[in-house]
């Protein structure tokens, strides 16, 4: 299980470190988006570029345009302290889909970085890489939710939730709903790809699709978190915060 580097944010912008990786293995950042909120709100005009602060504008809800504002600031201030520059000069991009070739595959940027970025309600995720990388962090959702989708997945992987008492199913399918999303996003096609397409299992260790390595991540109660790396050509990395 990957632990994540907490990201600080003042009204000032960011202090810390530039984020730094070793080959084949994932550089983690945990942003607590309510914490975080008012100091990335006033950032957010001289930071985001125009698609950005339009995609702003059509969220509806506060909590959601609070996450979705922190999330993103910090993404360019990570990135732009790791390229050696302005956070507004940060470039992103999107590769093509590899699935249909259209405009909607992994986001990009220039110098070799690989990146992937994931929020929901209270949480925001950043993973860069110098290899394909996917993240994804969700809220463990309710057992209705969990009836209704359950059907969607692997079909072990739907067998092995049916097999778990029904207190233990939520938090199980937290577990395999991230690492499938992780991976997909990891791959560039999203949930478009499919969940019932590889079997990345429900259990305490995640299981590897071929070409890559998913470990879960350390978040706080409540929720759940993934990382998948691209590991085609070379070993899977190894590390103190490797799996735990």
């Amino acid at each position: 299980m990957y632990q994540p580097h907490e990201f600080t944010l003042t009204e000032d912008g960011y202090r810390g470190p530039a984020p730094s990786w070793r080959p084949g293995a994932p550089s983690i950042w945990l942003v607590d988006t309510d914490r975080t909120s008012d100091a990335a709100r006033s950032l957010a005009p001289g930071i985001l570029d125009a698609s950005e602060l339009a995609r702003l504008e059509k969220l509806v809800f506060q909590p959601d345009r609070d996450c979705y504002t922190a999330a993103h600031v910090a993404l360019r201030l990570l990135l732009g302290a790791h390229q050696g520059v302005a956070p507004d000069a940060v470039r992103l991009t999107r590769e093509r889909c590899p699935s249909c070739d259209g405009p909607h595959g992994r986001p990009a940027t220039g110098g070799g970085v690989h990146f992937s970025l994931s929020h929901t309600r209270g949480i925001a995720l950043l993973a860069f890489a110098d290899v394909p990388v996917g993240v994804d962090v969700e809220q463990v959702p309710e057992a209705r939710v969990v009836e209704e989708i359950t059907g969607q997945l692997h079909p072990a992987e739907a067998a092995e939730l049916a097999a778990l008492p029904q207190e233990e199913r939520p938090t199980a399918f937290a577990r395999v709903w991230t690492r499938k999303e992780a991976y997909l996003k990891g791959e560039g096609v999203g949930l478009a790809g499919g969940l019932n397409r590889e079997h990345v299992g429900t259990g305490p260790r995640p299981l590897d699709p071929p070409g890559w390595t998913v470990a879960d991540v350390a978040v706080p109660a409540g929720y759940a978190a993934a990382v998948a790396v691209g590991t085609a050509g070379r070993p899977p990395a190894a590390g103190h915060d490797r799996r735990k």
